[in-house]
Protein backbone atom coordinates (compact mmCIF):
# COMPACT_ATOMS: atom_id res chain seq x y z
CA UNK A 1 0.00 0.00 0.00
CA UNK A 2 2.84 2.42 0.87
CA UNK A 3 4.55 1.46 -2.39
CA UNK A 4 1.55 2.58 -4.48
CA UNK A 5 1.41 5.88 -2.61
CA UNK A 6 5.17 6.36 -3.16
CA UNK A 7 4.77 6.01 -6.92
CA UNK A 8 2.37 8.94 -6.98
CA UNK A 9 4.31 11.50 -4.95
CA UNK A 10 7.38 12.27 -2.92
CA UNK A 11 7.74 11.06 0.64
CA UNK A 12 8.79 13.62 3.25
CA UNK A 13 10.66 12.94 6.50
CA UNK A 14 12.57 15.06 8.98
CA UNK A 15 15.84 13.92 10.57
CA UNK A 16 17.46 15.52 13.61
CA UNK A 17 20.78 15.39 15.46
CA UNK A 18 21.98 17.91 18.09
CA UNK A 19 20.88 21.27 16.62
CA UNK A 20 20.95 20.10 12.98
CA UNK A 21 17.75 19.43 11.05
CA UNK A 22 17.46 17.69 7.66
CA UNK A 23 14.31 17.89 5.52
CA UNK A 24 14.34 14.87 3.21
CA UNK A 25 12.19 14.22 0.12
CA UNK A 26 12.41 10.70 -1.31
CA UNK A 27 10.97 9.71 -4.68
CA UNK A 28 11.41 6.74 -7.03
CA UNK A 29 14.20 7.44 -9.50
CA UNK A 30 17.71 6.44 -10.52
CA UNK A 31 19.83 7.25 -7.46
CA UNK A 32 20.36 11.02 -7.68
CA UNK A 33 21.09 12.77 -4.39
CA UNK A 34 20.83 16.55 -4.03
CA UNK A 35 21.63 18.18 -0.67
CA UNK A 36 21.33 21.96 -0.33
CA UNK A 37 21.47 22.18 -4.13
CA UNK A 38 24.77 20.22 -4.29
CA UNK A 39 25.67 16.60 -4.96
CA UNK A 40 26.81 14.48 -2.01
CA UNK A 41 30.46 14.63 -3.16
CA UNK A 42 30.54 18.40 -3.47
CA UNK A 43 28.56 18.90 -0.24
CA UNK A 44 30.86 16.78 1.95
CA UNK A 45 34.08 17.10 -0.03
CA UNK A 46 36.70 14.53 1.00
CA UNK A 47 34.98 13.25 4.14
CA UNK A 48 34.61 9.63 2.99
CA UNK A 49 33.65 8.22 6.40
CA UNK A 50 30.81 10.72 6.77
CA UNK A 51 29.62 9.96 3.21
CA UNK A 52 29.47 6.27 4.11
CA UNK A 53 27.36 7.12 7.20
CA UNK A 54 24.91 9.09 5.04
CA UNK A 55 24.60 6.26 2.49
CA UNK A 56 24.29 3.49 5.13
CA UNK A 57 20.44 3.26 5.11
CA UNK A 58 20.41 3.11 1.30
CA UNK A 59 23.04 0.35 1.24
CA UNK A 60 21.29 -1.73 3.90
CA UNK A 61 18.00 -1.61 1.99
CA UNK A 62 19.69 -1.91 -1.44
CA UNK A 63 18.00 1.27 -2.70
CA UNK A 64 21.09 3.21 -3.90
CA UNK A 65 20.06 3.11 -7.58
CA UNK A 66 16.26 3.09 -7.22
CA UNK A 67 15.36 6.27 -5.27
CA UNK A 68 16.14 9.97 -5.70
CA UNK A 69 16.79 12.07 -2.61
CA UNK A 70 16.44 15.82 -2.34
CA UNK A 71 17.29 17.31 1.04
CA UNK A 72 18.02 20.57 2.78
CA UNK A 73 19.95 20.83 6.03
CA UNK A 74 20.21 23.65 8.56
CA UNK A 75 21.95 24.15 11.90
CA UNK A 76 24.90 22.44 13.53
CA UNK A 77 28.08 21.45 11.70
CA UNK A 78 28.57 19.24 8.67
CA UNK A 79 28.95 16.07 10.76
CA UNK A 80 25.72 16.67 12.72
CA UNK A 81 23.96 17.63 9.47
CA UNK A 82 25.14 14.37 7.89
CA UNK A 83 23.78 12.36 10.83
CA UNK A 84 20.48 14.27 10.64
CA UNK A 85 20.36 13.46 6.92
CA UNK A 86 20.97 9.76 7.66
CA UNK A 87 18.10 9.81 10.19
CA UNK A 88 15.80 11.53 7.70
CA UNK A 89 16.66 9.10 4.89
CA UNK A 90 15.99 6.16 7.22
CA UNK A 91 12.59 7.54 8.24
CA UNK A 92 11.66 8.23 4.61
CA UNK A 93 12.69 4.70 3.54
CA UNK A 94 10.56 3.14 6.30
CA UNK A 95 7.58 5.16 5.02
CA UNK A 96 8.44 4.22 1.42
CA UNK A 97 8.34 0.47 2.11
CA UNK A 98 7.12 -1.03 5.41
CA UNK A 99 9.56 -3.96 5.21
CA UNK A 100 12.56 -1.62 5.46
CA UNK A 101 11.73 -0.79 9.09
CA UNK A 102 12.75 -4.31 10.16
CA UNK A 103 16.11 -3.85 8.38
CA UNK A 104 16.89 -0.33 9.66
CA UNK A 105 15.72 -0.61 13.29
CA UNK A 106 18.34 -3.15 14.50
CA UNK A 107 21.10 -0.84 13.24
CA UNK A 108 19.69 2.07 15.28
CA UNK A 109 18.99 4.21 12.22
CA UNK A 110 15.41 5.11 13.17
CA UNK A 111 16.35 6.34 16.65
CA UNK A 112 16.96 10.07 17.08
CA UNK A 113 20.29 10.71 18.83
CA UNK A 114 18.98 13.10 21.48
CA UNK A 115 22.34 14.16 22.97
CA UNK A 116 22.62 17.95 22.94
CA UNK A 117 24.98 20.42 24.63
CA UNK A 118 24.05 21.07 28.25
CA UNK A 119 23.18 24.68 29.02
CA UNK A 120 25.46 26.95 31.07
CA UNK A 121 24.34 27.54 34.66
CA UNK A 122 24.54 30.73 36.69
CA UNK A 123 27.69 30.95 38.87
CA UNK A 124 29.58 28.38 36.77
CA UNK A 125 32.23 28.86 34.09
CA UNK A 126 30.59 26.27 31.82
CA UNK A 127 27.70 23.86 32.35
CA UNK A 128 29.37 22.13 35.33
CA UNK A 129 32.81 23.73 35.74
CA UNK A 130 32.93 25.66 39.04
CA UNK A 131 35.20 28.61 39.80
CA UNK A 132 38.55 27.63 41.32
CA UNK A 133 38.40 27.27 45.10
CA UNK A 134 40.74 29.51 47.11
CA UNK A 135 41.37 28.62 50.77
CA UNK A 136 42.87 32.04 51.51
Amino acid sequence: MAKKQALKSKIYATGKRKTAIAKVYLAPGNGKMLINGLSLDSWLGGHEAIKMRVLQPLRLTKQEQTVDIMASTIGGGYSAQADALRHGISKALSLFEGNFRAILKPHGLLTRDSRVVERKKYGKHKARRSPQFSKR
